[in-house]
């Protein structure tokens, strides 16, 4: 009667702690999106999200999907952890290209510098006054 007890207690504990995994990966991955979203729309550049922290998170899913393939032979955990990953990829992305569009709109002058022809010996003339 013990024995029967501790079984339905620990298979109770693993159903629960089943959907508690499942319950806080789904709202995981619902919860990119908003990050997604202000990632390229951002009108500072992306500046207040880290592109190593995303990294280093997109790292630590993969290994995830690395551990449930080759340790557990367990393809649903896998593709949970690479939906995480490619969540991962489209913060950094997004980022990277909201703070490139962001330095070109604050350099414009980067994009239109003239280069100034090179005198003897690789040296820089002065530039040429009108007048």
């Amino acid at each position: 009667m013990l024995d029967e007890l501790s079984s339905l207690i620990a298979t109770g504990i693993e159903d629960v702690t089943l959907v508690m995994f499942a319950a806080c990966n789904t709202l995981r991955i619902v919860a990119y999106v908003p990050q997604i979203y202000k990632a390229a729309t951002d009108i500072n550049g992306a500046s207040a999200i880290s592109r190593t922290t995303w990294s280093l998170f997109l790292v630590a899913n993969l290994s995830t999907v690395a551990y449930a393939l080759v340790n557990r032979s367990d393809p649903w955990l896998a593709v949970c952890f690479f939906v995480n990953a490619v969540c991962c990829v489209a913060i950094i992305t997004a980022s990277w290209r909201t703070a490139r569009r962001h330095a070109r709109r604050l350099n414009p002058v980067v994009q239109l510098a003239r280069i100034e022809p090179m005198g003897p010996c690789g040296i820089q003339t002065p530039p040429r006054l009108n007048g």
